[in-house]
């Protein structure tokens, strides 16, 4: 029998009901302000390509588009610990332990600062060192790292985004991120074109603006918070991490954020092997690089709302729901990824200039879309099975999986490729190889967790 939730936690002006009514219709309230917060926020590093191709060089261009591996590779693991944050937060509220969702607000809140400070000093440290041992081009070496110092100051900021946009997605609300995000990323855009369009600033313009839009964002995450009714609301006065919600968190969310690494050490070094190929090819594979994180996002809000949905309906013992819920997020994320490429491709040379209308890259981009954007959708089948074996409260399988899956292959391909005479063609066709091999490992592995998840259910708890 299905348990219909009416804790208070669930009384935010953002809430939706994930227990019970029309499942196809609330996952798509919940996956479109996801789809839209993340084009915003990949719009953040995307304003600074653009003003940066259009209004400085090359160079400055291939500065700004080499550092995003070098970022995810340091901050994954802990935004990773934001779906602890989401699973855990969730699960409470289908068991309706208003006690538990207190303390774990509580304890992410600690989380996201101490994460963010540091992340700081990581990020200072090892900007120059991380940046030589990826063979970055001397001639883009100087301006790189003054971006990612500079962009490393805004950490706190951006950690309290996402673990507040967590907190707020277990409820089922997605809408207020967005518009946190929306308001963000015009101060963003505002702040490149004043800084370089207008005061002839390059890489430092674009990334002062980036973290002051990430202090914006983080303001009014923590301002809707406070302002949150019930359980889910921010006390600044009580502020303390709690050791059982803490131990949780970190057992769903540092898998979660080691996969995340994972694929960031794997891009880590193919981008070492795309710096080999000069700074056009670099250029060209970091304007093509935005167009696969947007595809990416449209996969990330299914992922999301499959770690959701999954989570509070099986804490509710709504077992069906589940089976549905891992379905419809596997169906929507494959046609919304495919579509969205097939647009890219077929307008290839617009989306291109939109970065930089220097020809030199236009080779790298292009090869970059078709081999690896148009195939991106392969990607849904380890993506959605692991949020669906992490809502069911299973976070280290899909890590494992992944580990094996995508770095230790891609890193032997990037040994090989030069062994072999391969060039940058050769080198992108790792991308969807490692895809298909990862995803038919975890979606068995899904099945496998999913038959032991719902036996030990029925068997522990009551149905009627």
């Amino acid at each position: 029998m299905k348990t219909r939730s009416q804790t208070e936690n669930k009384a935010g002006s953002g809430a939706l009901d994930m227990l019970d009514g029309p499942l196809l219709r609330n996952i798509l309230l919940f996956a479109a302000p996801l789809i839209a917060s993340g084009i915003l926020q990949q719009s953040f590093n995307a304003a600074d390509v653009v003003i940066i191709g259009r209004y400085v060089n090359r160079q400055a261009l291939a500065a700004v588009g080499s550092n995003g591996p070098i970022i995810n590779l340091i901050i994954t693991l802990f935004v990773g610990l934001s779906v602890g944050v989401n699973v855990v937060i969730a699960h409470y509220i289908g068991r309706r332990d208003e006690r538990g969702v207190r303390n774990s607000v509580s304890t992410s809140a600690v989380l996201a600062v101490a994460s963010g400070l540091f992340l700081l000093i990581v990020g200072q440290l090892a900007a120059r060192p991380m940046l030589e041992l990826l063979g970055t081009p001397h001639d883009v070496l100087e301006m790189a790292t003054i971006y990612l110092r500079i962009f490393f100051l805004g950490m706190p900021f951006l950690m309290i985004y996402n673990f507040g946009a967590a907190i707020l997605r277990s409820i089922g609300d997605t809408r207020r991120p967005f518009y946190s995000l929306l308001a963000a990323g015009c101060v963003n855009i505002g702040l490149n074109v004043l800084f370089v369009a207008g005061m002839g600033m390059t890489v430092d313009g674009v990334a002062i603006a980036t973290v002051t839009a990430n202090g914006v964002n983080a303001a009014i995450t923590v301002y809707f918070l406070m302002r949150e009714h019930g359980a889910i609301r921010l006390d600044l006065k009580t502020l303390k991490i709690t050791r059982i919600e803490l131990k949780k968190i970190l057992s769903i969310g540092f898998p979660a954020g080691l996969q995340g690494m994972v694929f960031s050490i794997s891009n880590v070094f193919i981008l070492s092997a795309i710096n080999s190929f000069g700074s056009e090819a670099s250029a060209g594979s970091a304007a093509a690089l935005n167009y696969e994180i947007y595809s990416y996002f449209i996969m990330t809000a299914f992922v999301q709302a499959t770690v959701a949905f999954t989570s509070q309906n099986y804490a509710a013992g709504n077992i069906d729901r589940c089976r549905r819920i891992f379905r419809l997020n596997m169906l929507m994320s494959v046609v919304g990824t495919v579509l969205f490429s097939l647009l890219v491709l077929w307008r290839r040379d617009l989306f291109i200039s939109l970065f930089s209308t220097d020809p030199e890259i236009y080779p790298y981009a292009s090869v970059r879309i078709t081999y690896v954007l148009v195939l991106q959708f392969i990607a849904c089948s380890y993506e959605i099975s692991g949020a669906a074996m992490r809502g069911l409260g299973y976070s280290m399988t899909p890590t494992v999986l992944t580990i094996f899956g995508t770095c230790v292959l891609r890193l032997l391909w990037v040994w090989m490729l030069p062994r072999m005479g391969g060039g940058f063609r050769e080198l992108m066709i790792i991308y969807p190889v490692s895809w298909a091999i990862t995803g038919s490992a975890v979606y068995l592995a899904y099945l496998v967790v999913r038959r032991r998840a719902y036996a030990v259910y029925d068997k522990n708890t009551p149905t009627g």
